[in-house]
Formats: C-alpha cells, sequence, structure tokens
C-alpha cells in the first residue's frame, strides 16, 4: 500500500546546497528517536537530531511516560527474577497469529540491557511499576507487577536554559492547570486530598505552591514527570554525549548513493535547505502517521473523510518519516490487529474556540461509572485497557454510524474521582457544566435525553449494574476479575474495588469518541531495526525507531507501555548496530536509588 508523497531521493539531490556532515541522522525526537541517538554518541559517533516541530519530545512528552519492559534490572534488583520465556508465552496468548518471533525476541533481549545502559551510563534514571499488572490477568504468563519502568521525575532547573527552551511542555489537559502529575503516589496522594485527607491535602498544597513559583519564575512547568521526564532526561543525555539538536528542521528526503545505501538528508531550515551527510545512516523516529488524514481515512474505521478520529499525538507527526521511507523503497506493513493504539478521547472547548483532546486512561476504571451507547448498553468492561474501550465502541457501532459513548456517573463519583477532565472536589464542576463538556441530569432519564441515549435502556442498565455491583459481580463483562481491573479502582471499596453502584442524583456524563496514542501500522524492520524493502531486504543505511515502525505487538495492546517499551529498546537496537557495538554497555545491575519522588533530580 502507497500513498502520495513529495519525498524524493536521488544521489545528486541537494549538490548545491549547505552541507553538514555526521555519522548518523536521527529524524525525530521523541523516545525511539533520542534513545537511538543518545546511544549511538555515547559511542563516540557525531549524530545530529532533526524535529520538525519547534520543540522536541514528539507524542512522549505527553504520554504517562511508562515503558514495558519485562525482565528489567529493577526488578531484578527488587527480587524479582522471570524467565524470557514466560514473557513469550504471555505474549503468544494475546497476539495469536500476529506473533513475530524474531523481533519479539529481539525486544526480550534488548530490554534488559537498554534499561541497564540509560539506567546506569545516562542521565535517564528509571523508577519500577511494581504493581503495574499486565492487562490481560486471565492469560498464561500474565505480569502482576515489574514488568514496567518509569522517568524518575526530575526538576527542569537541571537541564541548562538552552535545552529547557527546546522541551515540550506537559499536554495541558492531562495536568493541572499545567503541572503534571504522576501515575502512583503523586496521584493517589491528590486524590485522598478531595476526601480530606491531611497529608494528600499537604502533599497537593506543596506540589501545587512549587508550581506557582515555577510559572512566576521561569513561566513553565518545572517539575518534570511522566512523559516530560522521559524526554528532558534524554535531551540532556543527549547534550551530555555532544548530540546536535536542531528543531524546527523538516525531513524534505532522503539521499542515497549509487549503491542505495541511504547516506543522508535534505532538511527544511529558517535560512533555506541543508544537506546533511551522514556516514553511517539515518534512523526514521518522526511519530508514524496519526495526524495523516488520508492515512486515516483508508486504515482506520468508523472514519469516512479521516477526520473522524482524535489523536494525542502533536500535529507534526503527520506520516513523514514513513514517506520518507516509502520513498526509497521501505515496505509500509497495515496487516496488523489494529492501525493504531486506540485510546477513548473527549474533546474539551474552551472559550478560546481550541478544542481539547482528554485520555480517559484513569476515570473508567474507577467504581460507580459505566460506559454506554446512544442505545443505553454496555458495550465493555470499562475496567479494562483503554484500548479495549476503544476497540470494542468500534465494533459495537453499526457501519455508517457515528462510533461515540457516554462515561456515565452519579454525584457521589464526581466529587471523589475525575471524570474525564472534570476534577473531583475541591475544583468546580460548573466550568465544565458551562461549556457543555459535562451534562447534567437530575434523573437518570433527564441525563439520558439531554445526550440523546434512550432512557429506558440506561435505565435497564444501571438497575441491572446497581444490583450486581452491590454483590461485587459483573456477570455481564466481568469487571474487577482480573489484577489490572482491580489496581485501577479503589483498594476501599469492598468486596470488589471495581464495582460501585450509580444511585445518588444529580447524574453526570461526558461524551467519549475514538482516539489512539499513535499508530502500530509501519514500515517493516528487522531485529536490528534497520528497514526491509517489498523483498524482506534490509535497506542499507535506513533504520526505524518509535512509531515509524510496524509495532512488535502485531497492532496488539497486551500491557500499559508497549509504546514507550518498544521505542527506546530498538532505538537502543539502532544505535548500537550503526556504532557497531559487540558487548553490552551495562553490568546487568541497578543500584538501589533514593528520591524517587516529584522534583527529584
Amino acid at each position: 500500500m502507497t500513498f502520495p508523497t513529495d519525498a524524493t531521493t536521488h544521489s545528486a539531490a541537494g549538490d548545491n546546497l549547505r552541507t553538514l556532515d555526521c555519522d548518523v541522522l536521527v529524524v525525530g525526537s521523541g523516545a525511539g528517536g533520542l534513545a537511538a541517538a543518545v546511544t549511538a554518541a555515547y559511542h563516540g559517533l557525531k549524530v545530529v537530531v532533526v524535529e520538525k516541530a519547534d520543540v522536541c519530545g514528539g507524542a512522549t512528552a505527553w504520554s504517562g511516560g511508562w515503558a514495558w519492559a519485562p525482565g528489567n534490572p529493577l526488578a531484578r534488583a527488587a527480587g524479582v527474577s522471570e524467565d524470557k520465556e514466560t514473557f513469550r508465552t504471555y505474549l503468544r496468548g494475546v497476539l495469536g497469529a500476529d506473533y513475530q518471533a524474531d523481533r519479539v525476541d529481539a525486544f526480550l533481549e534488548a530490554v534488559p540491557h537498554m534499561v541497564g545502559f540509560f539506567h546506569q551510563k545516562t542521565s535517564l534514571q528509571f523508577v519500577p511499576g511494581a504493581k503495574i499488572n499486565d492487562v490481560y490477568g486471565g492469560l498464561p504468563g500474565a505480569g502482576t507487577g515489574h514488568r514496567s519502568v518509569g522517568p524518575k521525575p526530575m526538576n527542569a532547573r537541571r537541564i541548562r536554559p538552552e535545552l529547557r527552551a527546546k522541551l515540550r511542555h506537559q499536554l495541558y489537559e492531562t495536568s493541572f492547570l499545567g503541572m503534571g502529575i504522576m501515575a502512583g503516589p503523586d496521584l493517589t496522594k491528590f486524590l485522598s486530598a478531595s476526601r480530606g485527607n491531611p497529608r494528600g491535602l499537604l502533599h497537593a498544597g506543596w506540589r501545587f505552591g512549587l508550581h506557582l513559583l515555577d510559572l512566576l519564575t521561569h513561566r513553565r512547568n518545572m517539575q518534570l514527570v511522566n512523559g516530560t521526564a522521559l524526554t528532558g532526561r534524554l535531551l540532556q543525555s543527549a547534550d551530555r554525549f555532544g548530540v546536535e539538536i536542531r528543531v524546527s528542521t523538516p525531513a524534505r528526503q532522503l539521499l542515497t548513493d549509487a549503491a542505495g545505501k541511504v547516506t543522508g538528508a535534505v532538511v527544511g531550515t529558517s535560512e533555506g535547505e541543508l544537506r546533511i551527510n551522514a556516514s553511517r545512516g539515518v534512523v526514521l523516529a518522526a511519530g508514524g502517521f496519526p495526524n495523516d488524514v488520508e492515512r486515516r481515512k483508508e486504515l482506520f474505521p468508523h472514519t469516512p473523510t479521516g477526520r473522524e478520529h482524535w489523536t494525542l499525538a502533536p500535529a507534526e507527526a503527520s506520516g513523514d518519516g514513513i514517506s520518507l521511507g516509502q520513498a526509497v523503497g521501505a515496505r509500509f506493513r497495515a496487516d496488523v490487529k489494529s492501525p493504531a493504539a486506540w485510546c477513548p478521547v473527549s474533546l474539551v472547548p474552551y472559550r478560546s474556540g481550541r478544542t481539547g483532546t482528554f485520555p480517559h486512561i484513569m476515570d473508567r476504571a474507577k467504581p460507580g461509572s459505566i460506559g454506554v451507547l446512544r442505545n443505553g448498553k454496555r458495550f465493555v468492561n470499562e475496567a479494562n485497557g483503554y484500548y479495549d474501550y476503544v476497540a470494542a465502541m468500534l465494533e459495537a457501532t453499526p457501519a455508517g454510524e457515528q462510533a461515540e459513548a457516554w462515561q456515565i456517573a452519579d454525584s457521589s463519583f464526581v466529587r471523589r474521582f475525575p471524570l474525564g477532565m472534570a476534577k473531583p472536589l475541591p475544583v468546580p464542576l460548573l466550568p465544565y457544566l458551562r461549556s457543555g463538556y459535562l451534562t447534567k441530569g437530575r434523573t437518570l432519564e433527564e441525563l439520558a435525553a439531554r445526550c440523546g441515549i434512550d432512557p429506558a435502556g440506561l435505565q435497564e442498565t444501571v438497575q441491572r449494574f446497581n444490583r450486581h455491583a452491590d454483590a461485587g459481580a459483573d456477570p455481564d463483562f466481568g469487571r474487577g476479575s482480573t489484577p489490572f481491573n482491580r489496581y485501577g479502582g479503589d483498594a476501599a471499596v469492598t468486596p470488589n474495588p471495581s464495582l460501585g453502584p450509580i444511585e445518588k442524583g444529580p447524574f453526570y456524563a461526558v461524551r467519549v469518541v475514538p482516539g489512539s496514542f499513535g499508530t502500530f501500522a509501519g514500515l517493516d524492520v528487522d531485529g536490528r531495526s534497520r528497514a526491509l524493502d517489498d523483498g524482506g531486504q534490509p535497506i542499507p543505511g535506513l533504520y526505524v525507531a518509535g512509531n515509524d515502525q510496524a509495532s512488535v505487538m502485531g497492532g496488539h495492546y497486551p500491557a500499559g507501555g508497549i509504546n514507550l517499551g518498544p521505542a527506546l529498546a530498538f532505538g537502543y537496537v539502532a544505535g548500537r548496530d550503526l556504532a557497531g557495538a559487540v558487548a553490552y554497555e551495562d553490568d546487568g545491575t541497578v543500584p538501589t536509588e533514593s528520591g524517587a519522588g516529584v522534583g527529584a533530580a
């Protein structure tokens, strides 16, 4: 499958242009691109990173920052040692016919060394995801923790100002007035503050006070967590090893020599086009095609024009890397389970006329809320992964109809938990109601009428749900039946932390539509991150990382962090291969670290 592109290539391109020589050119500055750049530079290569946007980080900076990294050394340091075959067993169960053994093995081989390398040799320090469960806990080999790592929070003051200016800000919709909140203890304390917990109130007050001080003194959030911490630490590492970072520099075309080897690229700059010669090769890591309307029209369900979809990736992630690769013969693979990493989102209207996109990651799993379609019926285990929510929505929507759902909750829920972007106490709900983001009804019937939901269907669904929720059961969808479900719930609720009745009016709803974190379809690669042509042969000098790669998970979503984990791992693999590295850089251990709290060094 090919798509129109203005990316052309020939060996003589740019002969009259200004030139810049390096060993490795990386196109894109998300997790995959920066991982490749840092790794190659650590091994002594001269590396240039070009970024189309005026800031670095791509979708990585707007992500939760967690990476699925089974077998990582932080787990071993905590006494958790799992055999690779356990991971293979789980992935075979989830991926089925989409299991690609050679790439899965390459990923599982690289991950522990990748984590060890960055943790020991660079500024990228990790914290363990000790309680983060794999999504499908009923399958053999599923994990119940210690398979994920996240970036250790950092203070942006540690990044030199010139480099800090190139760091993408936290996504506003996933922040509290621009302040990032880290999943885990940080988020738990914020939620406890809504219930009047003194420690939670003290923590929230301290964090927000620091944020206000940062805004006054630096005009930005300086307490980096989640994706901004991951990007910030990778940028700091790249800077430390002499990587040249160029923003507002889109790649226009790849260059090849007479033998077909990729030897660099022509890029755009404010002073005109520049030819960058890369003696070792080029890494494409431009973020996939989440904003490529034509590809979405072709590949995404329920998107007849390509515009009926909302992504959490920046506008610059528009398929450039894939088009550049295709122009030199790289094979585009769309034969995956899903073309995108689905995520349910709601659309946030602002007075300025801008519409924000909010990802529903946490609220769906909390007790006392359900998702329903226009007919008022549930369609999914809401506490399962975000991918499953959208996949079920798409499957349940008849052809030709708009895919949409509503997340429903009562007044008790909205005071204790977020409902979409609407925050719990002490944040008022009035702004969300006034803007139309939230819909309110004194009764379920009134709420249904205002949303365009079948009133009888909703009433029947809630009555049935409440009857079983009181007993801690969900015979329709099995909510709360897995460790992943229960961890996302509320431990204070018994007998099932995932289930609670919806009974106290007024009632609230937020409209949910299909969205995505990024794309799964992409360029075909081998286990060394080398781009493959239509015959399955590597294209000399061309590597692919991040969402420009076809998903190693075959378009499935077995665990949180399966975008960033492979991005970091295959970026690391590409950097090592370009440098000709043989021995692994880490010593197989990770020292015990303290100070993993927000704002830590």
